[in-house]
């Protein structure tokens, strides 16, 4: 693998046989790699994992799906465009069909073990995120710098791609069990446990596209609340989405953001968002909040939300990072607009903010 700074970092190929060029980013996550690697918002990434070892409890069966015919994983598909790791094992699980090599060679994703990812992880951490290019060759003789330094040269930058194109869904379609309360659910590359997080809380579902007009009504029925997704890329390219998320009516509805929809409510209300220089990505990351309490969550994200720029647009700052001061968590005085950069869902990962999911359909139930 090839870093846009000049630094080469050489191992073993496994997965597919191609080159490939992204964002190279880390995650801390000590478990869940299958979950990670179908995570829509790490679309257009190259994945580091800081855990050394990796495949131990392989990957399921293909198309398995759940009561509501969603994904067992979080998508249907790969979505990163390479994988980097200190090492890989042959599987041994009851629930594995298939190796994590063989996975990546069917999906024509690259992958590099062997690598120190200690010493990679702690690069970015100096430099930033930066753009890498990684390549596995069918013969023992690999690239050479110049020959991945043009191929980043023609490569689009991460933030100028429309990667939420690539995740999210093309039309509206609704999903539920029992007929409970609807929420309009902007999708702009949601993870599969956010859609069965909330199912699991009777509620029914209308997953729009992220730039869909969110209706008062669907067929017949009363739209009672919204829930804007996670999602991959720079927030600050769906202006649509924005948009439509300040309109009056919407902004009357009991509204739950997480990750990118944390960071899309914030811009809807004239707040501003920045690049972190590396992110927050793992199962492992705190959350503070203003009482004293603090709870771990799955975080994915590179971006965040300036809390000066909030002044004046009605909500507040709600969580923080520890870490690092940004901001993590956003309300507004009335309590109908909750949001979080974390994942309250954490499949893999804690579960201890389930409690948010919680509160947003007590006031969904509240105004159907």
């Amino acid at each position: 693998m090839f870093l846009e700074d000049g630094t080469r970092f050489d191992g073993v190929g496994f997965g597919a046989s191609t080159r490939q060029v992204g964002e190279v980013v880390f995650t801390t996550g000590m478990v869940g790699y299958p979950e990670s690697l179908t995570d829509p918002s790490f679309r257009g990434q190259i994945l580091t994992f800081t855990y050394p070892l990796l495949g131990n409890y392989g990957v399921p069966a293909r198309g398995v799906r759940d009561r509501d015919g969603l994904p067992l994983l979080e998508s249907d598909r790969l979505q990163v465009r390479g994988v980097v790791v200190r090492g890989t094992t042959l599987p041994n699980h009851w629930g594995s069909e298939r190796s994590l090599d063989a996975w990546l060679r069917e999906e024509g994703i690259p992958g590099v073990r062997g690598v120190d990812t200690r010493r990679l992880t702690q690069h970015l951490r100096g430099h930033g995120v930066l753009r890498g290019a990684i390549a596995v060759a069918d013969g023992t003789t690999g690239p050479s710098d110049d020959e991945l330094r043009r191929a980043l040269a023609r490569a689009p930058d991460y933030a100028s791609e429309d990667l939420v194109g690539e995740v999210a869904p093309k039309r509206p379609s609704v999903i539920a069990r029992n007929g409970g309360p609807l929420v309009a659910f902007v999708d702009s590359g949601t993870k599969a446990s956010i859609l069965r997080a909330l199912l699991d809380r009777g509620v029914s579902l209308l997953r729009l596209p992220p730039d869909h007009e969110v209706p008062e009504r669907w067929q017949g029925r009363r739209v009672a609340g919204l829930l804007v997704s996670n999602g991959p890329g720079d927030p600050a390219r769906l202006t649509a989405t924005v948009q439509e998320l300040g309109r009056p009516s919407v902004r009357e509805l009991p509204t739950l953001g997480i990750c990118l929809g944390h960071q899309l409510l914030a811009l809807s209300r004239g707040g501003r968002t920045f690049k972190l220089k590396y992110g927050h990505r793992g199962q492992n990351k705190t959350i503070c909040f203003p009482d004293g309490r603090a709870f771990i969550v799955s975080e994915n994200h590179g971006y965040a939300v300036d809390p000066a720029s909030l002044r004046g647009g009605g909500l507040e700052p709600w969580a923080t990072n520890p870490d690092d001061g940004t901001l993590e968590g956003l309300r507004d005085a009335r309590g109908r607009l909750l949001a979080l950069q974390g994942h309250p869902e954490g499949h893999p990962g804690p579960q201890e903010a389930g409690f948010v999911f919680d509160a947003f359909v007590r006031q969904v139930r509240r105004r159907a």
